[in-house]
């Protein structure tokens, strides 16, 4: 298919063609992503309300906790509306400016929540390997030095990926396999050498990603040498039990991304591009919609402000409904 404005290094819009292999069954697909998705909002949006209203939970973890549910809602708000809008109304065309924000808001959120995993790591490190210096470690001010500076790298380092982007012809082909926009993606239908843009993705990749994994490897290995020298069973285990809900989003977020960023530099040998972007929309969906759940069922001061607040919710509904029936 060819671009309508060949005076233009840019075309006007590209087309996402969704799923390749699986066009046939749409609806089939939608039902899974629009409940994943709106799980996803509910999930995050009740965690955020609920820490945000209980001055109780206003501590490091929390915080931490509701900056993670935020970055979750970007990410799937994102994608999944677009996604869905293929399945559902064929609507493939998104503008060139359109696909370079896309782009941008994608890897920003993986940027962002990446260093705010890392920042959990952290606070899991001074609550268990130093507890008596733990209030005076994470303070507010470094809490929030701390988002500044998440927020601060992800920003420096996905701005270039828009500019690299941005300076390449498109003048072959519109057609992206793939049901949203992001970096390599749009690379590979570019007319010239791209070499540039995956020599600075595979330096994000390792300077910012890759030395957030190891510090979060290096961490932990350090809580367990710690918990394990611990004399009490019992506290070996509440020990382990806290941190068992960071692991479990750890390796949630991680590994489908992991998965992706390797497809995307074998090509399509080993992985076929179906199971690639299959894989990309779990990235997407599975770990917004889980984080909350994992944190809402494993931890009780969570669970029990949303028990407590549903429990509100009944009490009031049926208040005014007494009242309306008077």
């Amino acid at each position: 298919m060819e671009i309508s404005n060949l005076t233009s290094i840019h075309p006007d819009y590209f087309l996402l063609m969704g799923i390749p292999g699986l066009e046939e069954s749409p609806l089939l697909l939608s039902i899974p992503f629009f409940v994943m998705y709106v799980t996803s909002l509910l999930g995050n949006s009740i965690l955020i309300l609920v820490i945000g209203l209980n001055k109780t939970l206003q501590q490091p973890m929390y915080l931490f906790m509701m900056m993670l549910a935020i970055c979750d809602i970007l990410l799937s708000s994102t994608t999944v509306p677009k996604t869905l809008s293929i399945f559902w109304f064929n609507c493939q065309k998104i503008s060139f400016t359109g696909c370079l924000v896309q782009t941008f808001f994608i890897h920003f959120s993986f940027g962002t929540e990446s260093a705010i995993l890392l920042s959990m790591a952290y606070d899991r490190f001074c609550a268990i390997c130093r507890p008596l210096t733990y209030s005076s470690n994470l303070t507010s001010s470094l809490i929030l030095k701390l988002l500044v500076f998440a927020l601060s790298r992800s920003v420096f380092m996905v701005t270039p990926f828009v500019f690299l982007l941005d300076r390449l012809p498109y003048q072959n082909s519109i057609v992206i396999e793939h049901t949203y926009c992001e970096h390599m993606s749009m690379a590979r239908l570019a007319t010239a050498d791209i070499l540039v843009n995956v020599v600075y993705g595979l330096i994000i990749a390792a300077c910012a990603t890759g030395v957030d994994i190891i510090l979060i490897v290096l961490s932990y290995i350090v809580i367990i040498r710690a918990v394990l020298r611990l004399r009490s069973s019992e506290a070996r285990h509440k020990a382990f039990n806290t941190c068992v809900s960071h692991v479990c989003v750890i390796i949630l977020f991680y590994t489908p991304a992991f998965f992706s960023f390797i497809a995307h530099r074998v090509g399509h040998k080993y992985v076929t591009l179906q199971v690639h972007i299959l894989v990309a929309n779990l990235y997407v969906l599975v770990p917004p919609m889980m984080n909350p759940i994992i944190y809402g069922v494993r931890t009780r001061e969570i669970r029990q402000r949303v028990f407590a607040m549903l429990c509100s919710m009944k009490a009031r509904d049926l208040y005014i409904n007494r009242f309306l029936d008077k």
